[in-house]
């Protein structure tokens, strides 16, 4: 990392790092292993996660949130929001954000960067990890409900976990589905189809379900990561009375996961819920037990795991020399 001598003392220069070099340096057999590593971590309570603070603007369509963590010797925090008429009326993607990355030691900023791609790439990392724990060994069928940006994500990310994925799309708007599907060389079909999969995606922003256990084979693992307010729901109830719930947060999931309706609704106990993903994966709660349980991974996004990304993309792009140093103490 360079240095700057500033009054006789050494001043660490901020690395900046914009969206096209923040892709170009998101490898995922790394991005992975570093968020499986954040949720053990977590699962430990080894980190720190305040909880995310959320800024609510109805008069503009949308909302901000602050996302503190350390983690392993690093801290930062994502300033992230949701739009959703962005694409429509701004051309725009309905998430935008920015990382700044400090050292915890002196607070100094280590490194500022695009979190748009970042949110996206560790939500699809996470799902993987998931799959690992949750999902069975001999799952060989994908399906995807809704085929946008964060389809794309988890299916890179699954392939590090299962190589040999065969793809199957839906969307809304069928077009997007082909789009999806012509670029992963897999198939077109509907949700009904793509929710029989051994292994669902679900990215949605619906507020009513939208997979019915109708279509959900026995032995299925779900990733709902498309419910991130209060209100907001993918799949139909009886998928997560039947299921063995598993979350990322008790505290997030009930306020804005998956599980938020029917818990608010009455639905759902609080005791259903198996546990959390950090804990599966720290050993301190089984995952999978059967081969015809379903089970389900109810992901709000946690801000460790993109401290953990975070981290690992600067060092990467320090190795690589890639970004802009500025001296913000200038």
């Amino acid at each position: 990392m360079a240095l700057r001598q500033r009054d006789g003392k050494e001043t660490r220069l901020t690395l900046v790092l914009t969206q096209s070099e923040v892709r170009s340096l998101m490898n995922m057999s790394l991005a992975v292993p570093a968020i499986e590593k954040a949720f053990v971590a977590h699962g430990q309570d080894q980190t720190q996660m305040p909880v995310k603070v959320y800024l609510d603007l109805p008069r503009y369509h949308g909302d901000f949130r602050a996302m503190p963590a350390y983690f392993d010797g690093s801290a930062g925090v994502k300033w992230v929001n949701s739009h959703p008429r962005n694409p429509e009326k701004h051309g725009l993607p309905a998430v935008l954000g920015m990382y700044i990355l400090s050292d915890p030691e002196t607070a100094q900023p280590l490194a500022v960067l695009d979190a748009t791609f970042l949110t996206a790439a560790r939500t699809g990392a996470a799902a993987a990890v998931a799959a690992k724990y949750l999902a069975r060994d001999d799952a060989r069928t994908v399906g995807f409900v809704g085929s946008g940006v964060q389809a794309r994500t988890m299916l890179s990310a699954l392939q590090v976990v299962f190589p040999e994925l065969e793809v199957f799309a839906s969307d809304r708007k069928q077009d997007a589905a082909v789009a999806f599907a012509e670029e992963v060389s897999g198939q077109a079909v509907s949700v009904e189809h793509a929710s029989g999969c051994d292994i669902v995606c679900c990215a949605t922003p619906s507020r009513t379900p939208v997979v019915r256990r109708d279509w959900v084979k026995p032995g299925a693992h779900i990733n709902a990561m498309g419910a991130d307010a209060p209100g907001k729901q993918e799949l139909e109830a009886a998928i997560l009375l039947e299921g063995k719930v598993v979350v990322d947060d008790y505290e997030q999931a009930g306020h804005s996961g998956e599980v938020n309706v029917p818990l608010e609704q009455g639905v759902l106990e609080p005791e259903a819920i198996h546990g959390t993903l950090g804990t599966i994966c720290a050993g301190f709660k089984p995952g999978r037990e059967t081969a015809q349980e379903i089970t389900v991974f109810d992901s709000t996004g946690l801000a460790v795991q993109d401290v953990a990304l975070a981290r690992m993309v600067v060092e990467q792009a320090r190795k690589q020399g890639i970004g802009t140093e500025v001296d913000f103490l200038a």
